[in-house]
């Protein structure tokens, strides 16, 4: 099968995922039966080389599942460029059996108190883990300070990995790419620590704060000192829109402008006017989401992303081009990891 041949030549996603499904199909009796038999070399060795062949660097791990007896988790593991990838992967998957269901992220694990793994010749679980937690005000963010009795005599390397599997176990590889902000494995226990499955709670606590839509309004400068005014949705976080890797953005002139270049009167109006339009053809859509706008020295940038398997930038093109002050730009790339807003991201 082309799955295990010619790797030297670039396959595009749709089709290596069209064939590791293909493949699964024909293998899964192979599988099954290793899974059976609780032969893991044999089974590493099969679905390895099938990840490895679908993208180097995917990872994989077979974790106790929801409803079925097994999960296959094919997973990014942190890396924007690759999330969509993996998303895309799942969403090919065949239904969920009594045996086997597919994730394209590390499910938290309910059994999380329970489990331990060997990590630097010792036992690791989260028996002996504490945390130091710190929220920062207004923000969406916890600061997470990690301790383990071994901690201190494995390498800072180690110690990293070990409170990552750790998190994933207790909150779910996405929960902890949208809630938890910096992380540290640290050599001695924090102050005021507190045991590690109190973190869903406390997280649970912090998210409650952004169920709304909220937006945050920002003040700066242009490259060449000019005022510039912005806004962008609060959190801001590409995890939440795992599909939308495709960037459109879409510039308008606008003609009636203050002192700083910024727009006034009959254009504010209009940009508003514009805006909602947008908003509802967006909300109609499902499948793109503006994430930012910024205006300076007459113009308006909208950052729109998208799935780039819809008509989003098609019909964002329709849209721009009723805009009546000066002629519209639209322009279209792929950006997996949201890097044209950057600065907005949370």
């Amino acid at each position: 099968m082309r799955l295990f041949g010619r790797k030297s030549e670039p396959v595009e996603p749709a089709e290596a995922i069209d064939d590791f499904w293909t493949w699964w199909r024909e293998t899964r009796p192979r599988i099954d039966a290793h899974v059976e038999a609780e032969e893991a070399e044999a089974l590493a060795e099969l679905i390895g080389g099938a990840v490895t062949a679908l993208h180097p660097d995917l990872v994989w791990e077979i974790a106790p599942g929801r409803t079925a007896r097994h999960a296959l988790v094919v997973s990014a593991s942190g890396d924007p460029e690759l999330r969509s990838f993996a998303h895309r992967w799942a969403l090919a998957a065949p239904a969920a059996d009594d045996l086997w269901e597919f994730h394209p992220s590390r499910q938290a694990n309910p059994q999380a108190a329970e489990l331990a793994v060997e990590v630097g010749g010792r036992e690791f679980g989260l028996e002996g883990l504490v945390l130091g937690l710190r929220v920062p005000p207004g923000t969406p963010r916890v600061d997470v300070s990690a301790f383990h009795p071994i901690f201190p005599d494995i390498d800072d390397e180690t110690r990293m990995e070990a409170t990552l599997i750790a998190l994933d176990w207790l909150l779910g590889e996405d929960e902890v790419a949208r809630w938890v902000g910096d992380i540290v494995a640290a050599e001695f226990e924090p102050i005021d620590a507190i045991p590690a499955i109190h973190l869903p709670a406390v997280v649970a606590d912090v998210a409650g704060g952004f169920k709304d839509e909220q937006w945050a309004l920002l003040e700066g400068q242009t490259a060449t000192g000019g005022r510039l005014i912005a806004a962008a949705r609060y959190p801001l976080r590409p995890v939440d829109y795992p599909l939308f890797d495709q960037h459109i953005t879409i510039t308008v002139p606008y003609e009636h402008s203050d002192e700083d270049g910024l727009p006034s009167g009959a254009s504010l109006q209009g940009l508003r006017d514009f805006e909602e339009r947008l908003a509802g053809r967006l909300g109609k859509l499902g499948s793109a989401v503006l994430a930012a706008h910024l205006s300076a020295e007459g113009n308006r940038v909208l950052h729109v992303y998208a799935d780039p398997a819809g008509d989003s930038a098609l019909l964002l093109k329709e849209l721009a081009g009723t805009w009546q002050e000066g002629r519209p730009r639209v322009d279209v790339e792929n950006d997996p990891s949201w890097s044209a807003v950057a600065h907005f991201l949370t």
